[in-house]
């Protein structure tokens, strides 16, 4: 764009299959997935790993109130702490820091528990209703960080959630409405009800948890396998002048510019379906390269949303190369494959995976035939990244070195 402010990405936090912080430096990773009895199967799940368990554990019984918590919010607080103690971010209450979060299903764990407890004795608790609406999860985000009087915006639009969350942020940061935002996805879907809602669409894989379970990109059989975890940005919009400035100070750490967020939709007549040629993943792709003034050519790499369904994979696969008709197209990667599909918060930890391959110039060779690349081929400045879900939306955002 040509305003004169950047929205840049001041620190960033996560938690998924592959822990706090989720580094996948390593050359061979192992797969981070186990196995949950459903009825009468076992499925593979990308769960955490021991020591986020009990980061999880140490949160929740580090303030009474946070004992009454779903696990989405729990998820969703400590990557929020990691990306504001990576910023420098102090708490503050003079209403500067804003907070946006996206979640597919919210407070999942602890609204089928009170359904449970209802349908056993006939009574629900007082706090089911405030623990469970989706706007739960920003404002406790907000509340543990200080940011009173702030906005708390939730997000739900299935598994683009938190590019939606995202893309509102820099909304109003480009409008002069808050200074610095806290902006992500958090999702803790793997409860009996939820794995057997995603068994019952027939797309789940069959895959043992040791067998690298979820493939994208590597066609039939389907290969989705549910995953937890959450991803939260901070960040802040600053002039290129005030940036030059540090710079010239001596500041010589990285940064991460947020360009641009694009939206598409795709009116279908199947709510769980899309185009073939993935109509509203060109829609949002085009829309982030046309706000940030961005050639396709200049995108060196595209992490997919890649669920690891066959149709899914293959039409966005058909909308990239609608998009990139090039042959600089941008090198396709994606993270299910370490950490499961998320829902809301894939989007985030897609993001989160993008900063690192800025960060090492380089990502994990997936140890299965697909389409992915397995390394990259040129240096990477800048790198797009998509999601999509239910009911035809799909959401891309671009990042970059600055």
């Amino acid at each position: 764009m040509s305003d004169d402010n950047l929205i840049l990405i001041r620190g960033r936090g996560s938690i998924s299959a592959l822990g706090l912080g989720g580094n996948f430096s390593a050359s061979s990773p192992l797969p981070a997935f186990s196995s949950r009895s459903v009825g009468s199967r076992a499925l593979p799940v990308a769960g955490l790993p021991a020591a986020a368990e009990e980061a999880v554990t140490a949160l929740r019984h580090a303030h009474a109130t946070y004992r009454q918590f779903d696990r989405t919010v729990l998820l969703a607080l400590l990557a929020a702490r990691q990306a504001t103690t990576q910023a420098g971010w102090t708490p503050n209450a003079d209403g500067g820091l804003g907070v946006s979060i996206g979640s597919s299903r919210g407070a999942t764990g602890r609204l089928e528990q009170f359904h449970a407890d209802f349908l056993a004795d006939g009574v629900v608790a007082a706090a089911a209703s405030p623990l469970t609406t989706l706007g739960n999860v920003a404002s406790w985000v907000a509340y543990d960080a200080g940011a009173h009087g702030g906005a708390a915006l939730s997000h739900s639009s299935t598994c683009s959630s938190a590019f939606q969350a995202l893309g509102n942020a820099v909304a109003w940061l480009r409008a002069g409405l808050a200074g610095r935002f806290l902006a992500g996805g958090a999702e803790a879907p793997l409860t009996d009800f939820t794995l057997a809602q995603m068994q019952a669409l027939g797309i789940y894989s069959t895959f043992a948890p040791q067998q690298w379970p979820c493939r994208p990109g590597a066609g039939a059989p389907s290969t989705f396998v549910l995953g937890e975890g959450a991803a939260v940005f901070a960040l802040e919009k600053i002039s290129r002048a005030a940036l030059a400035a540090a710079r010239a100070a001596g500041d010589t750490s990285p940064q991460f510019q947020l360009e641009s967020v694009g939206f598409g939709f795709e009116p279908i007549p199947s709510k769980t379906g899309l185009s073939p040629d993935g109509q509203h993943f060109q829609t949002a792709m085009r829309q982030a390269l046309r706000q940030a003034n961005c050639p396709p050519a200049a995108v060196d790499t595209l992490v997919l949303h890649s669920p690891g369904t066959p149709a899914g994979d293959a039409a966005e696969r058909r909308a990239v190369e609608a998009v990139f008709q090039s042959e600089n197209a941008p090198q396709l990667v994606s993270n299910k494959w370490l950490a499961g599909h998320t829902l809301g918060a894939s989007a985030a930890l897609s993001l989160e995976f993008a900063l690192q391959i800025l960060t090492h110039q380089t990502w994990p060779a997936p140890p299965f035939t697909t389409y992915l690349a397995t390394a990259p081929t040129r240096p990477i400045r800048r790198v797009l990244v998509n999601a999509a879900g239910f009911g035809g939306n799909a959401a891309s955002a671009l990042v970059s070195l600055v």
